[in-house]
């Protein structure tokens, strides 16, 4: 995402108070004991904490009393601390534990609805600021709701019990404290509005810093190969000053913040102070009450203290949350239907575009297909060909439903793929991408991935019929080696194969292929497409090629330029029909063998 969309996020209308945390609601709501149990915790230590200055009183006034009297009280000041020490432990198991259980709710629920996404939510956004969301965002609200949280409740409670105490002490001291409040809050809520604002920016700076690294380490061979390091080293770099400058002023604008509360809140207890000993002297209060009072009022300055130091940290996980929410909410262009049909079985694989005319919502202004209309039947092999750029892959785009078309429909045995479920009709289809994916794992679970309860005897089979047996057999583990992050330790002719070998593994009735063998050796493609056309046996196959070659015994070729069909047959066919097929067929083939 550009900065410039991130600058706009900054600044759209949302929630910028710390209610928005109010979006972590449905995340704690199945863990009411563990809620409930932290806050009689936290009201236990708290009240614990509030009792102390009256022992501490009782205490200074009696010092001088009778014998047995001073141990009592140390008696029952060791049994406060104990209370206070069991309440501190049990308040840090229950709301860590409880913060670590609703990240990893969260966590879970924004990886779920991501994963489930179509592909033109991740054309607007960058995986890498995805990635920013599930991990410096959950870690924000981890630390609001396993410490920050609670401790604001508890200097909460410390703080109107405290107010309480001091104006049952002495109401007259309690009245000059209570005339210092406005003068601490103001800076709050001066200085928090322009927290806010640097928070939410710092935010974004390391949400675009993320995406930055992940799309450079994504591409590390291609930048390597261009000599781009240093370019994309000060890219990167640029984007970290401009994420550390963003945190910087967020820190100096809390620090300053501090260093203002602090300083009223201190210098108010000094005058405080100052007045008391006064009382003292004339006698209108003993030196035990201004003892109780001034831990009181420490106790209430600290409070204001903490609370001030917290806010910054609840604002932050506010707008945490808040983007969190929004990525949970995000609408998806491409959705199952509320009451989706079901696919008859066994599916024949009849297909059928209609009409259909779609650009992608990254080019809305260049039609990627116009007007196409194309039936398969089942069983058909059809070749899609054409110039790069003239739809060929978007047709099995549309047919997997990565995208919806903006007119016409698609069918599947009579059915339009919109009014089934995604996940129904997908199953029914094996594809091979024209980038191969390869997984972090190894061999066998990679090709396992097209049918995860297939055997080993069955993945063996389909990587015999895709010409990867003999390669993986003599890798150092076979079908168990690790093949690394992308498939790093093998060739891209050999993760082509793989691909297939899972395709072949799925053994479903609709096979789609795009460019399946174009990083393939002669030979290897010469094996994996006799197996091809053995697995398309009783099968409806689409096949996007620019070699030639591969499509010439397809049952039908159809010719696609600028997202249009522009002409349709069998290859001798069209080669004797003249216009664009015959001219690709020219530059591809030598007389002899056109």
């Amino acid at each position: 995402m550009a900065r410039g969309d991130e600058a706009q996020s900054s600044d759209r209308e949302a929630s910028k108070r710390v209610g928005a945390l109010a979006g972590l609601r449905p995340f704690l709501r199945p863990y009411r004991g563990l809620v409930i149990g932290a806050l009689a915790a936290l009201t236990l230590t708290a009240a614990v904490s509030l009792a102390l200055p009256i022992a501490v009183r009782r205490v200074v006034d009696n010092f001088n009393g009778a014998a047995g009297i001073l141990e009592q009280y140390f008696g029952g000041a060791l049994l406060i601390a104990a209370l206070l020490a069991l309440g501190t432990g049990l308040r840090y198991y229950l709301v860590t534990r409880l913060g670590e259980r609703v990240v990893a709710d969260i966590r879970l629920a924004l990886f779920d609805r991501v994963s489930g996404l179509s592909p033109a939510f991740f054309d607007r956004i960058l995986t890498g600021e995805v990635l920013s969301r599930l991990t410096t965002d959950t870690t924000l609200i981890l630390s609001v709701i396993g410490s920050s949280v609670s401790v604001a409740l508890r200097n909460m409670l410390l703080l109107l019990g405290g107010l309480g105490f001091l104006f049952f002490t002495s109401p007259k001291l309690t009245g000059l404290v209570l005339l210092l409040v406005p003068v601490v809050v103001v800076p709050i809520i001066v200085m928090g509005r322009k927290l806010r604002r640097l928070s939410r920016d710092n935010q974004d700076w390391i949400a675009v810093s993320s995406g930055s690294a992940a799309e450079a380490l994504g591409a590390v061979q291609t930048v390597q190969a261009y000599t781009h390091e240093a370019r994309t080293r000060a890219a990167f770099a640029d984007v970290t000053e401009k994420s550390y400058a963003s945190a910087r002023a967020r820190i100096g604008t809390r620090a300053v913040m501090t260093v203002i509360v602090i300083f009223l809140v201190f210098a108010g207890i000094v005058g405080v102070l100052w007045v008391g000993a006064r009382d003292v002297r004339a006698g209108a209060m003993s030196p035990g009450e201004l003892v109780q009072f001034v831990i009181y009022a420490v106790m209430v300055a600290g409070a204001v203290g903490a609370l001030s130091e917290i806010w910054g940290e609840l604002q932050r996980a506010a707008g945490a949350t808040e983007r969190l929410v929004e990525l949970l909410h995000t609408e998806d262009s491409v959705q199952d239907p509320a009451r989706p049909k079901a696919l008859a079985r066994p599916v024949r694989g009849a297909i059928s575009f209609e009409d259909v005319r779609f650009a992608y919502p990254s080019r809305p202004g260049q039609p990627a297909l116009e007007e196409v209309d194309l039936r398969v039947t089942p069983g058909e092999t059809v070749a899609l060909v054409g110039p790069s750029g003239a739809g060929k892959s978007t047709i099995l785009q549309l047919l997997m439903r990565f995208y919806d078309p903006q007119a016409g429909r698609l069918t599947l045995d009579g059915v339009d793929l919109r009014d089934m479920a995604r996940a129904d009709f997908r199953q029914t289809m094996a594809l091979v991408p024209q980038m191969p994916v390869i997984f972090a794992t190894s061999a066998r679970e990679n090709i396992r991935f097209g049918r995860p309860e297939a055997t080993d005897a069955e993945v063996e089979a389909a990587a015999r019929a895709a010409a990867a047996h003999d390669f993986i057999a003599v890798l150092p583990e076979g079908y168990d080696t690790f093949l690394g992050e992308r498939g790093v330790m093998i060739s891209g002719g050999q993760r082509q194969r793989i691909a297939i070998a899972r395709a072949i593994l799925r053994d479903a009735p609709v096979l789609l292929l795009d460019e399946a063998t174009s990083a393939l050796d002669a030979e290897s493609e010469r094996a994996v497409q006799q197996a091809m056309e053995r697995l398309a046996e009783g099968r409806t196959v689409l096949v996007v090629a620019h070699r030639l070659a591969t499509v010439k015994q397809a049952d039908r070729i159809v010719v696609f330029d600028q997202g249009r069909i522009v002409a349709q047959g069998s290859h001798d066919a069209l080669v004797a029909e003249g216009g664009l097929y015959a001219r690709l067929a020219r530059l591809q083939f030598t007389d002899g063998q056109g």
